[in-house]
């Protein structure tokens, strides 16, 4: 009885999967070389091809801006730069509205900003200053969230 129970199970599984699958390849399953070698598939078995596929191609889609994807030409955050802003709130605040200052300028190294852009990225943030700083009482993830906003 044991083993008819999970015959049943198993079956109910796999037609669940392959019903949910056909609304999977509706959607986009990633940029890279799958998406277009599968475009016109479809099917569980086409959908884990593209999917599959994408995982090895799609790094460098993203950074070339082929197979379907989109390169990126925002400004990098990360968590080091997040950490970065909640432990010089005020500091940076200054230096912003200044619109120069080791605090922006640090900034500016974690956010990875090219060297022959930063004049124009402390310009930018000391412009935006009331937009990135809104009130006193500010919390560093909404300066982030301000930051990025501004500059891209």
């Amino acid at each position: 009885m044991k083993k008819f129970a999970s015959v049943l199970a198993l079956v109910f599984t796999l037609f669940a999967t392959a019903s949910f699958a056909g609304d999977m390849m509706k959607r986009n399953v990633g940029c890279g070389m799958g998406s277009i070698w599968f475009a016109d598939k479809e099917g569980l078995l086409f959908h884990l091809l593209a999917t599959t596929s994408n995982g090895y191609s799609q790094t460098f889609g993203i950074s070339s801006g082929t197979s379907g994807c989109t390169q990126f030409n925002g400004i990098v955050f990360n968590s080091r730069m997040e950490s970065y802003v909640a432990q010089n709130l005020d500091n940076l605040a200054t230096d912003m509205a200044r619109g120069d200052g080791e605090y922006v300028q640090t900034l500016a190294v974690l956010m990875e900003v090219p060297v022959e852009q930063r004049t124009s990225f402390y310009s930018v943030l000391q412009q935006n200053f009331s937009r990135i700083y809104t009130s006193p009482e500010i919390q560093a993830p909404e300066v982030v969230r301000n930051i990025s906003s501004v500059v891209q």
